[in-house]
């Protein structure tokens, strides 16, 4: 997307941006386990120390599993669950060998340590691409036909159920395309029966990726809502279409009320989408008091960074300091890792009761340890507690660095000088 210029045959950074992927299936046979390295070392770069990155092991696999099951409309899908059953654990197994290949070789390019090894953080030792963590999504393609989207779904559910590196599934592909669209409420429809075949699988689903100039006005109507209601989606990705919805004051007031994510595109929706500063729905969702995270959407084709999303939510919106170090609690509150959280009732900021009297660089309460110690998301979250001290702590120094009112990373809350 770097660059890119509309021409005859490549007319809108839409077009662009999706018809790269295709250029891309060459390389995903062989070279995965380099992707992988890359986006750690991205991470790395960004001060990211969690990820949850898209992937699609096994697809083809999963793809060609579906093709004798006949699946036409909702009615189907028992016998079609019924017939693909006996196929998951090769598809599953089949999907975790292309992982663990992809995982040895990243490892090997970025020389880290293998699994459970520790590592020294001197000179000499691991480097920082190592030390991000690394969870999964699967990633189904929402553009084929209804029994192959089926088959990639119910794999993916019983991929998550067999492999904690994968904590739930996103649907991806054009959301405009004539055949996602036709098919939409069919695929919701998938989500909801496979929520009760097999329960617990969280669902991060990209959906309101439109606009009015890419589809009609029904199409615009009920994305989210069925993505929230039907499927059960906990998050959101995109969703720039929630002013078009029906009723988008009971979407926003539902979205508030369930706790669902919106998961933020800045750089995404203004190349495909054409939409941008003030017309970008992010003050709307945070006036509503819907929680939002900001995230890079193919950060590889837009060229882009974490860092360069936080800095357009900067120039666009006018955040200040404690407004970008809330987005980032929130993103790991509403991430999908095992565990308590270090905050009470998702407020991020407010510490649960055992973590109160918490202090970053003092000795932790013991039952404060003892929540660290059995809970992976506390544990990202008081990491990322000490990063944001050990930043202000330097900012503090170095006047010209200067990121504007440091956040409390104490038990009391979140407080904040006035500028």
């Amino acid at each position: 997307m770097r660059d890119f210029v509309p021409g005859v045959s490549d007319r809108s950074g839409h077009d662009h941006f999706f018809g790269t992927f295709d250029r891309f299936l060459p390389l995903q046979l062989t070279r995965q386990g380099d992707m992988l390295a890359e986006a750690r070392q991205h991470a790395a770069d960004d001060h990211v120390r969690y990820v949850e990155l898209m992937i699609s092991p096994a697809l083809g696999a999963m793809i060609a599993s579906g093709h004798p099951l006949g699946l036409k409309d909702s009615g189907d899908l028992p016998a079609a669950h019924a017939a693909l059953a006996p196929r998951l654990p090769a598809l599953v197994a089949q999907a975790r060998a292309e992982v663990d290949r992809m995982e040895e070789r990243a490892r090997q390019l970025l020389h880290c340590p293998p699994a459970g090894v520790a590592g020294s953080s001197q000179s000499g030792g691991i480097s920082p691409a190592c030390r991000v963590q690394v969870r999964y999504l699967f990633q189904s393609v929402r553009t084929l036909p209804a029994a192959e989207v089926f088959a990639q779904l119910e794999a993916g559910y019983a991929l998550v159920k067999a492999d904690p590196r994968f904590v739930g599934l996103n649907i991806v592909a054009p959301e405009d395309n004539p055949v996602a669209v036709r098919d939409y409420g069919l695929q919701m429809a998938m989500f909801h029966f496979l929520n009760g075949v097999m329960p617990g699988v969280s669902l991060s689903l990209h959906a309101g990726e439109l606009t009015p100039a890419l589809v009609p006005p029904a199409a615009l109507q009920s994305h989210v809502w069925q993505a929230i209601e039907t499927a059960g989606a906990q998050r959101i990705g995109h969703g720039v279409d929630v002013r078009w919805e029906k009723d988008p004051a009971g979407l926003l007031a539902l979205m508030r009320r369930k706790h669902v994510l919106v998961e933020i595109n800045l750089t995404s929706n203004q190349e495909i989408l054409r939409i941008s500063g003030a017309q970008h729905p992010f003050r709307l969702y945070r006036q509503a008091g819907v929680p939002l995270a900001l995230s890079t959407d193919d950060e590889g084709i837009s060229r882009g960074s974490l860092t360069q999303e936080y800095q357009k939510a900067v120039d666009w919106f006018g955040l200040r300091y404690p407004d970008l170090v809330s987005l980032s609690r929130t993103g790991l509150e509403y991430a999908f890792l095992p565990g308590q959280s270090l905050w009470q009732d998702r407020q991020p900021g407010h510490f649960v009761p055992v973590c109160r009297q918490a202090v970053v660089g003092h000795e932790l309460p013991q039952p404060c340890q003892a929540l660290l110690k059995g809970s992976a998301k506390a544990r990202a979250q008081w990491q990322l507690e000490e990063d944001l001290a050990a930043f202000e702590e330097r900012a503090a120094r170095e006047p010209l660095f200067n990121p504007g009112p440091p956040a409390q990373h104490t038990g009391g809350g979140v407080r904040a000088r006035q500028p």
